[in-house]
């Protein structure tokens, strides 16, 4: 079996000590070759060449934002059946794909689990999204919640941590202090459908959670699977009640909850479930993100769920 390592060296939670240990673990299941990433956008290529050379695996040492260009790597290749199963060790701060998918949040502890799988011969596809062109694995964005991950960004690259406290701090930032926030005119389309007009924000998830505080998962859309199409939550007005009720309930309300989440549906939020395309439409650019990356501002950006698209070690 050969396999790719794709190491990002500025991940938040892993010490190159860590990531030696890491590799010799995998090397006793594979032929494994190191990618480190220099720069935005070179864990894609890394990936995109493992998969033209035949690599049967291709393992994503890092944060969701590596994740993302691993995937998008990957699904460039265009190999089908034929394109490497992805495993992901966690090193980030949040972690959201590897915690939807069940692994342990720890790097070790989720090596020993891949290398189990491996073993077993173990795996299972998961649907992605694709926004326009470019995949996502479980959320996008458009509007505050987008503008909030470029709060942050520019944060880090002051040199702050990625921590809860910096995501509330930039989220009270954005809401208060922003004037743009609050006529944004966004418009989602669906085939066969009438068009939500009005809308103020939207979030639109692969899978659930949405993402998390610290340990806490936060639900915006809790029936969202990997198995299923795309789910949309979306604020129809960014006032300060009804903004904090339905932030109140994303935080309170767990998937297993016997109340229908459909009740949040109405007149101050949209929820939709199973999507398989939509098209979302902005009056003025607005922010845009996918996995917790920003990538800039957009008017229009069509959604797609992609069922069953990558093999994942799990």
């Amino acid at each position: 079996m050969r396999g790719l390592l794709v190491v990002n060296p500025k991940a938040t939670t892993t010490s190159a000590r860590t990531r030696d240990v890491l590799a010799d673990a995998l090397r006793s299941r594979m032929d494994l070759t190191m990618g480190y990433t220099r720069r935005r956008g070179h864990g894609f290529d890394l990936a995109r060449d493992a998969a033209t050379q035949d690599m049967d695996v291709v393992v994503a040492l890092g944060g969701d934002g590596t994740v993302n260009e691993v995937v998008n790597g990957l699904m460039a290749a265009e190999r089908g059946d034929r394109t490497p199963a992805l495993a992901v060790v966690p090193g980030g701060s949040t972690n959201v794909f590897v915690r939807a998918l069940g692994l342990p949040r720890a790097p070790v502890d989720a090596t020993a689990v891949i290398l189990s799988a491996l073993r077993a011969g173990r795996s299972r596809r998961v649907g992605l999204g694709r926004a326009d062109d470019r995949y996502f694995t479980f959320c996008a964005g458009l509007g505050l919640d987008a503008a909030v991950v470029r709060r942050v960004e520019q944060a880090r690259r002051k040199g702050r941590r990625s921590t809860p406290a910096l995501y509330l701090r930039s989220t009270l930032g954005q809401y208060f202090f922003d004037s743009g926030r609050r006529k944004p005119g966004l418009t989602l389309t669906e085939p066969g459908e009438d068009a939500e007009n009005g809308l103020a924000n939207v979030i639109v998830q692969n899978t659930a959670p949405w993402t998390y505080l610290g340990e806490r998962p936060i639900h915006a859309s809790a029936r969202a699977s990997f198995d299923t199409g795309l789910d949309v939550l979306a604020l129809r007005a960014l006032h300060l009640p009804s903004t904090l009720h339905t932030v109140t309930q994303m935080l309170s309300r767990q998937p297993d909850d016997p109340a229908d989440r459909s009740d949040m549906d109405g007149d101050k939020v949209m929820i939709r479930h199973d999507l398989a395309e939509f098209e979302v439409h902005c009056d003025t650019p607005q922010a845009f993100q996918l996995d917790g990356d920003y990538l800039g501002e957009r008017e229009k950006v069509k959604f797609t769920s992609v069922p069953g698209a990558l093999r994942v070690i799990c």
